[in-house]
């Protein structure tokens, strides 16, 4: 009899694994169909017209089916989830779909078509972790080149009186929590790479500044921005902060903190300082987690309240997050419960597959920012009005890895 249930519990066991993995694949398998060449996504007039990506004399209908295939942060986040999924699989298609989308924009001499430099943009950014990546598989100088140059951005990227990374340059004096996912871990890397220790420090502190002047006190959680000189109107005039908890704002800024622990040497006073965020950060996720399904909501501490609804990204955001914390002994065990949870809500309500057997990750927020034109309020009814959207890479690059890491957590224990 105790075979035979040590048995059950074994093929149990390789079952969970295997669908884990599985479903990484098949997402990924959904992308490299739906952008077989590069990837060019659909955008929703009001992103347009913030992008100011509508020619003069354009049908605006059309302008999203006009775009060009550009350096973006979206292809960023679904290609480090292909990085994850080949360092998991060895499977070489997931290095050759890297390389081909990425080789579409890198010209030989390092430069990057499409890229502006001069407007000092966050967003332009994470897929210097692909050329990092690239540079250390095929060992082409084109692709630390080209990394370079995104580091000289950080060089020159315009900083508020604290110390902080301006968002982007026609966002003054704005630290989001979206920019610490953005440029700190291909900071990091680089820094890896050249042995500049001295950044360490700065990488270390766009977090500390980030929690210290985004923090609300009595829920734990983090506003989406903060505006140092407190002249924006979505800004608090006392606080300088946004007025509502984005789920996926926190998102980014966990994900981005424990991808740079990879980097920070052990050794490193500041490495301490981002454990202790990340276990101030965590209590209070899982404190507004759905009780019911186990995911996380559009607006995070406003459950059920009109228009709000279970979000896909910031939950396999912060599935991801909270599964390789626990592996790696950042937080406490104790939260494997919560991840699992979390977890299977994440398959439960956002997975589908449809006739054809191909796999969906569903109902995620297209995207949000602040200020700007046409001007977002940060409101409650600005961020739940934001239209949603499926397979979104923004959402499925933190799907891929969060099935990896619950992959790796269920095989540590």
């Amino acid at each position: 009899m105790k075979k035979t249930s040590l048995l059950l519990i074994f093929i149990l066991t390789v079952n969970i694994i295997y669908s884990q993995i599985d479903y990484a694949k098949g997402i990924a398998t959904t992308v490299m169909s739906t952008y077989p060449d590069s990837m060019v996504v659909k955008k929703f007039l009001a992103h347009l017209l913030q992008d100011n990506q509508i020619k003069p004399g354009e049908d605006p209908t059309q302008a999203s089916f006009n775009r060009p295939a550009v350096w973006n942060y979206e292809m960023s986040v679904a290609l480090t989830g292909f990085e994850k999924l080949w360092r998991s699989t060895h499977d070489e298609k997931y290095l050759l779909y890297t390389k081909k989308i990425i080789d579409h924009f890198v010209n030989e001499d390092g430069s990057i078509k499409t890229y502006n430099l001069e407007e000092y943009n966050f967003d332009n950014i994470p897929a210097g972790r692909q050329l990092l990546f690239l540079f250390e598989i095929y060992k082409d100088a084109k692709y630390k080149k080209a990394a370079t140059l995104l580091r000289k951005q950080l060089a020159w990227q315009p900083r508020n009186k604290v110390g902080g990374f301006w968002h982007k340059l026609k966002y003054p004096y704005q630290m989001w929590l979206d920019g610490l996912y953005m440029a700190a871990p291909f900071y990091a890397q680089y820094t890896t790479l050249v042995h500049d220790t001295a950044a360490y420090t700065d990488i270390v502190n766009q977090f500390i500044w980030m929690e210290k002047y985004s923090r609300d006190s009595s829920t734990g959680l983090l506003y989406h921005g903060w505006d140092e000189s407190k002249l924006q109107k979505w800004a608090n005039p006392l606080t300088g902060k946004s007025p509502e908890f984005w789920n996926r704002a926190m998102g980014w800024y966990i994900m981005g903190l424990v991808d740079v622990l990879d980097e920070i040497p052990y050794t490193h006073p500041g490495r301490k300082k981002l454990i202790q965020i990340l276990n101030r950060l965590t209590p209070a996720l899982v404190k507004y987690q759905d009780k019911n399904s186990g995911v996380w909501w559009q607006i995070t501490n406003k459950a059920s309240q009109e228009g709000n609804y279970l979000e896909a990204s910031g939950t396999a955001m912060f599935v991801y997050a909270l599964a390789k914390s626990i592996r790696l002994g950042y937080i406490s065990k104790k939260y494997t419960k919560v991840v699992t949870k979390a977890y299977n809500g994440m398959i439960q309500n956002f997975v589908v597959t449809d006739a054809k057997g191909t796999v969906h990750y569903i109902k995620a927020v297209s995207g949000a920012g602040l200020g700007g034109t046409p001007y977002r309020d940060g409101s409650y009814a600005y961020y739940v009005s934001e239209p949603k959207r499926d397979d979104d890479l923004k959402a499925i690059g933190p799907f891929i890895q969060a099935c990896i890491e619950m992959q790796e957590l269920q095989k540590k224990h």
